[in-house]
Parts: C-alpha cells; sequence; structure tokens
C-alpha cells in the first residue's frame, strides 16, 4: 500500500521491515595511559553519554531520603533502591564485533576477544532478573550529589538532571564507608575477607549505576552496561586486588566460590579478561617470552564438552562463519598459543565454568571449579567447517567439589538419585512450597527433638496502630513509581525488592502488602509471603547440632526465610529463657553488629519497631536450625505487615553476599546487656577468623 506522505509517495511495507541501528556495547577501558595497541588485551574506551531531557514517563528519580531526628541515625546506613526500565532491545541479543584483518567477526562456534556479553557463551543477561530489568542500584544521603529532599509522593515522580548526580563523590564517599581507598591497596595480595568486601562494594555499586544510566533518555537500540561501568570506576581507583597474574589458586578465592558477573572475575584477580575466555601472561623462556594460560572460563555455548566433573573438552578461540558466508580457521596465536604451550610445561590452569541460573532462565551463575591441566591439543573442523582447535583439561584430584557437586544436587532435585544420609525427604509435611530435607550423614541421630513445623510467626494478639492503614488498590499488583500505591509510599517511594527476591535495600522496616490490600498472591511487594525460593535442607553438624543450608546457589541479598514460632511477651523473656532454650528463640531486642561499610557502628544495627520476641522451640520453621556466627552469611530484616488498625511483624533472612550450595547459612544471635548476660554465655564454635569466642 503506498501513501502520499509530502510531495513523494511512501511504501508503507517497506516502513516496517525497517530495523533499528544497534550501538556497540560498551567495553571495559584500558587503564590511563596505556593504549590498546601496546597492550593487546586492553579493550576499547567506554563511551558514556550524560543524561539528558525529557525523560520517559513513569521514570523513578533519584532523591536523598527525608527523615525525622527519630529515625535519621538509621536511614543514614540505608541504601534506597528502585527498579530499573527494561533496556528496549535485549541484551543478550547485542553483539559487539571483533575485527581480524579488517573482517567482521560475528558468528558462533568459537571464543573471540570480546566474547563476553555479545554471544551465547556469555550474554549480559547474567545479571538481569526474570523481567528482563537489571537490579537496580540504590540511594545514599552521603555523596550523592546536589538533591532536594522530596516528600514521598513527590520522590518517584519527579525527574532529575544530569548534573545533580555527583559520580566522583559520590564513589569516593561510597569507598571511604568500606575503608576500601588507595593505600589500602598498594600492597594488596588478597585475602577471603577483602575478596568479600570487594565483591559486595561492586554489587552495590553496579546497581547504583544502573538506576543511573537508565534515568537518561532512552536510545533505541543501545546497550547500557552497568557492570562494565561499574568495574572501570573500581579499577581507575585500584579497588581490586590479586592485580599481578599468576599461575595456580587466587589469594583469598576459595573452590566453588560462585559469581553473578564476569566483571566480579576481573576484580578479584580471578581471570583478568572482562570479555575474552583465555586469559594468559608471558614467561620468560631462554632469551624468548612464550605466553602461557592462567585460567579459562567455559559457559557452554560453544562446542565444549563439559559434562564429565573431572574432564573438559575445550575448544580455542577464533575461526568463524560470516554472515556473508565467509569462514575463518582458527589460528595458533595469542590465547589458543598459550594453551598450547600450557600443555607443553605443564602448568595449571584455572577453570570457571557458566551454569544457567535456575531463578533467571537467561543469566549465568559461574563457578570457580579449581586447577586442571592441559592433557592434550588437537585439531578439527566445527559444524560451519571452520578448522579449530580442541584442548583437553583434567582436573587436578583432591580439590573440593565444585561442578560435580552442582551435577550430585540436580540429580537430588530430579529424582535420579537419593541425597545420602537422607532421613526425611520433607520435614514440613507440605507446609512449605519447597520441600526442606532432613539429612545425617554424621552420626545415627535420627533427627531433633520434636516440633509442630509453622511456616509464619503465631500471633496471640497483633501490634495495634494509631490509626488504620490504608491497604492499596493494585489488582495486578504493585508498581514502581506509582505514587497511588499507599505501599509504595511507605516504602519512600520504592519496591522493596526485585522480581528475583532480591533486597533492594537495607531499610529500618519494609513494608509489606497486608491482607486488606487488592494486589494479587504474586505481588513483588509481597516477596517473603511467597514460601522458599531455595531448596533447603537441615542438616547433623559435627560439632553445632543441627544446621541449615541450601542445595541452590544464593545470590547476595537474596530472600531465605523467615523467622516461626510463637510470639511472646517481650518482658517474660528472661523468665523463660531456660525453659525454651536461648537458641530457639530470635529477640529483635537484643543489640546485633550491623554489616559491614555504610551501615556505621554498632549503635546503628538493625531495630525492629516492636520489642518482637519469637520461640520455636514448640512450634517453628527451618530458621530455627540456623547457628550461630562471628563472621554470618545471613542478616535479618524486620517487615511489617498491616491490616486495618493492626501490625504483625516479621522477621526475615536474606543473604550478605553470594553464599554457593551446601554453604552452612548462618547468623549473628547478638548481645544482651551485662546486666542479663549472667548465665547466659555459651561458647562460639563458629570456627571464623572475628570470632568473639561466645554468644549468647
Amino acid at each position: 500500500m503506498e501513501e502520499d506522505f509530502g510531495s513523494e509517495p511512501i511504501d508503507r511495507s517497506k516502513i516496517l521491515k525497517v530495523m533499528p541501528l544497534r550501538c556497540l556495547a560498551p567495553v571495559f577501558p584500558a587503564p590511563p595511559g596505556m593504549s590498546s595497541a601496546s597492550h593487546p588485551q586492553a579493550s576499547s574506551p567506554f563511551v558514556c553519554v550524560p543524561p539528558s531531557g525529557p525523560f520517559p514517563p513513569g521514570l523513578a528519580p533519584i532523591y536523598s531520603f527525608l527523615v525525622s531526628n527519630d529515625s535519621q541515625r538509621a536511614s543514614q546506613r540505608s541504601f534506597g533502591f528502585d527498579n530499573a526500565i527494561p533496556s528496549p532491545v535485549p541484551l543478550n541479543a547485542v553483539r559487539t564485533p571483533s575485527t581480524a584483518n579488517g573482517n567482521t567477526r560475528v558468528g558462533r562456534g568459537s571464543r573471540s576477544q570480546a566474547e563476553d556479553g555479545v554471544s551465547d557463551d556469555d550474554g549480559y543477561s547474567d545479571s538481569m532478573d526474570q523481567s528482563g530489568q537489571f537490579v537496580s542500584g540504590f540511594n545514599n544521603a552521603s555523596g550523592s550529589g546536589r538533591r532536594m529532599c522530596k516528600s514521598k509522593k513527590q520522590r518517584g515522580t519527579e525527574r532529575v538532571n544530569s548534573s545533580e548526580f555527583d559520580e566522583e563523590g559520590f564513589v569516593n564517599s561510597f569507598l571511604l564507608s568500606f575503608n576500601l581507598i588507595r593505600d589500602t591497596f598498594q600492597k594488596a595480595t588478597g585475602d577471603k575477607d577483602l575478596v568479600q568486601r570487594i565483591l559486595l562494594v561492586y554489587n552495590l555499586l553496579c546497581r547504583k549505576l544502573t538506576q543511573y544510566e537508565e534515568a537518561k533518555e532512552t536510545i533505541p537500540g543501545s546497550a547500557k552496561r552497568p557492570d562494565l561501568r561499574a568495574g572501570n570506576l573500581l579499577m581507575s581507583k585500584e579497588i581490586r586486588t590479586n592485580k599481578s597474574k599468576k599461575i595456580g589458586h587466587v589469594p583469598g578465592v576459595e573452590v566453588g566460590d560462585i559469581f553473578f558477573f564476569r566483571m566480579e572475575l576481573c576484580l578479584v584477580g580471578l581471570h583478568a579478561q572482562s570479555m575474552g575466555g583465555i586469559d594468559y601472561m608471558s614467561v620468560k623462556v631462554s632469551a624468548d617470552e612464550d605466553p602461557v594460560a592462567v585460567s579459562i572460563v567455559s559457559s557452554g555455548g560453544y562446542e565444549d564438552e563439559g559434562n564429565d566433573g573431572d574432564i573438559l573438552i575445550y575448544t580455542g578461540q577464533g575461526g568463524v562463519q560470516r554472515r556473508d558466508g565467509l569462514m575463518f580457521d582458527q589460528k595458533l596465536e595469542r590465547g589458543n598459543l598459550a594453551l598450547e604451550k600450557s600443555r607443553q610445561r605443564g602448568n595449571e590452569v584455572r577453570v570457571i565454568r557458566g551454569l544457567k541460573d535456575f531463578q533467571n532462565p537467561k543469566g549465568k551463575i559461574y563457578i570457580y571449579d579449581g586447577l586442571y591441566k592441559i592433557e592434550d591439543t588437537w585439531a578439527e573442523k566445527n559444524k560451519t567447517g571452520c578448522n579449530i582447535f580442541k584442548y583437553k583439561l583434567v582436573r587436578l584430584p583432591g580439590q573440593p567439589e565444585a561442578f560435580t557437586l552442582r551435577k550430585s544436587i540436580q540429580q537430588w532435585i530430579d529424582g535420579v538419585t537419593t541425597r545420602v544420609g537422607i532421613i526425611l525427604p520433607d520435614l514440613t509435611s507440605g507446609s512449605e512450597r519447597l520441600p526442606v530435607s532432613l539429612v545425617n550423614d554424621v552420626n545415627d541421630e535420627k533427627g531433633p527433638d520434636y516440633f509442630t513445623y509453622i511456616p509464619a510467626p503465631k500471633y496471640i494478639r497483633p501490634y495495634l496502630l494509631s490509626k488504620p492503614s490504608l491497604g492499596c488498590r493494585c489488582l495486578g499488583g504493585c508498581q514502581k513509581g506509582d505514587i497511588n500505591c499507599p505501599c509504595i509510599v511507605k516504602n519512600d517511594g520504592y519496591l522493596p525488592y526485585s522480581s528475583l527476591g532480591v533486597l533492594l535495600s537495607y531499610p529500618a522496616l519494609v513494608h509489606e502488602c497486608g491482607t486488606t490490600c487488592a494486589c494479587p498472591p504474586n505481588c513483588r511487594n509481597r516477596m517473603t509471603q511467597a514460601g522458599l525460593k531455595v531448596r533447603l535442607e537441615v542438616f547433623k553438624t559435627t560439632n553445632r547440632g543441627w544446621g541449615l543450608r541450601s542445595w541452590h546457589p544464593i545470590r547476595g541479598g537474596g530472600f531465605i526465610c523467615e523467622y516461626a514460632g510463637e510470639v511472646i511477651d517481650a518482658s517474660k523473656v528472661n523468665e523463660l529463657a531456660s525453659e525454651y532454650e536461648d537458641n530457639y528463640i530470635f529477640d529483635a531486642t537484643r543489640i546485633y553488629q550491623p554489616l559491614e561499610g555504610p551501615q556505621g557502628n554498632p549503635s546503628q544495627s538493625p531495630k525492629a519497631p516492636f520489642p518482637l520476641v519469637i520461640n520455636a522451640k514448640r512450634e517453628g520453621n527451618v530458621a530455627r536450625f540456623m547457628n550461630h556466627s562471628c563472621s554470618p552469611n545471613v542478616y535479618w530484616q524486620p517487615v511489617l505487615r498491616e491490616s486495618d488498625n493492626e501490625a504483625y511483624l516479621h522477621i526475615a533472612f536474606f543473604s550478605i553476599n553470594h553464599i554457593p550450595p551446601m554453604q552452612e547459612l548462618t547468623f549473628d544471635y547478638g548481645m544482651v546487656p551485662p546486666e542479663k548476660a549472667a548465665g547466659r554465655r555459651k561458647k562460639c564454635m563458629c570456627g571464623s577468623s572475628r570470632c568473639r569466642g561466645f554468644f549468647y
């Protein structure tokens, strides 16, 4: 059909076929003063266009919290998060072409220098949630630039001008709050504590930059990479560790550790290539230098054969079929040559395996699978007819399970094999949406003392509100930026969770939708009400009774469970302590150490708005089996659900950092005032480097 438009007819069918121009995905920049030409592994500069209006409708701005004097200290350690606007182009569909001899390579079947985030092997979708949105950034009053405090209804609706965000000032203030300054890293070679701090800072900063990037005017076909930008900011300030490449294990990183971004591997020195699958270094051999491989990433998107837990058949880099039909063979150079030289020298190579994220089908989880040696190499033709190199890597014996453990767990879940030592396949008797196994592979004990399983706390009477609480009328679920939603307003204009169940802030209190709200059960503001999201098991420990751990990996900030039991009068907790045993009592009135970093000093530790005490001795859920640790990997968050004049306080547990499968879940039981401590001190067996030696 043709139609006059101005002076020339236009064929509308042709217009419908016009595709938007896709921008190149930004890549990791070379360090200052270092060119890509002199360093072939360095990447192109990052191009960042400042935001300008008008902004898309419904976009949530970034404002500091407006707090009262009573809550000011708590909010100073809080981060307000918001969900980002989805990219107009699926990010896992955007490819960054690399060139060889002037020819653009865009095909599959081999590894290129820029494979990360641009191919099926490792798309940026590993950092997106199930709705295709990025996990968003956080709000912090410190160093956040020139911002005006707004009312709750104004927050979430007004636009932020690019000049109002002082990125440099914000980053400097943020890093200082984590005690991550340049001088700290002049002689840093890495340890577990430093690695964990860097990863925590990176993930929080990545979320902040995501929110900032999404506040810009949307460019059709562009792909935003806040993960790379966050990595650039940290590395430009030398906030990284294990900077010198080495063969073998990396200090502070353990076999079985998990990662959700390729940039995390770079920051801790596990794999320095933010995009390439083969990382290598030069070694002196007589008068010459040879490249040797130090690490590889195998994500399953190419012709790798990795089902065997101890053997990996790895495909080299280069050699593709172009869209115009031209084919290029792999060459024995760069990473391919490094792998061949490593075979000849017999040096060890670190292997990182990428697997699908069970909670996010588009995402990846990277597992450090330990050290391998290259046993054999050969050349063959791939499916497109290109000549490629194959490398057979064999895992060194005596290392902890990592990839093989994931395979075993999946077989337990699928019912292919049975978990060794299992006593009950589901001790909840169907009370939870996912079964919880009871396991003892240590001794002959048949289970803990009898108790009744309940999935939520049991209130004798609720807390009373001074005025009725308005429920929302969000029939399709609470939506970001909806100023008419009273639940969003109570959360300072933000949805507190991502769609993956990740808590997007550390507020003093999370307000979830209550029984009078019209939103459905799958509303994102009912996250802790939906039950367990990972497979848990109660297991017998060697020296601490029964404990709790997960079959699934848990990302930092992910919801684990809540504490269920009988809500008792807080004034009676001391006289009932001996009867109910402190190990089965959660007391929100205790003094709890804050999370590391911006949360500040112990006086700013988490506080519940009511003196909540829960006894799980006779009735409880899986949380009653969570042991104490002076270096916990889980923290608790008060969650309030209101209904008319009544309020119900819940205690929800979230992970601090990424937690690998089968790692025990622990939290800090807290401290009691000295006048109440007599006779209640117990010897701590957590075994951490920060162990206080006792707990209450």
